[in-house]
């Protein structure tokens, strides 16, 4: 969050967290940060935030989100996922079947989570 310039202090975290923490678990999966971003983007859905979140995912700055970037930002995040977790992640949001999301498959994804 602190890179796309959000600032929230430990009680907003934990509020925000609560808020999509759908299983109740302490912690935010996935699916529930996938919930979370697009509310927010919902929020102040302009182009240059989808884009900032998207260059938050693609860390080499090819166009792509790849397997193993998503799993550095998940792991960021403080999530440990499978070999099997991240590339399923991908495969839902991977519309032309080329392994990766791109930009455009990423914004369907962000607006199908509301």
């Amino acid at each position: 969050m602190r890179s796309m310039g959000e600032n929230p202090s430990d009680a907003e975290l934990e509020d925000m967290i609560n808020e999509v923490d759908a299983d109740g678990n302490g912690t935010i999966d996935f699916p529930e940060f996938l919930t979370m971003m697009s509310k927010k983007m919902k929020d102040t859905d302009t182009e240059e935030e989808l884009r900032e979140a998207f260059r938050i995912f693609d860390k080499d700055g090819n166009g792509f989100i790849s397997a193993a970037e998503l799993r550095h930002v998940m792991t960021n995040l403080g999530e440990k996922l499978t070999d099997d977790e991240v590339y399923e992640m991908i495969r839902e949001a991977d519309i032309d079947g080329d392994g990766q999301v791109n930009y455009d498959e990423f914004v369907a994804m962000m607006s199908n989570r509301t």
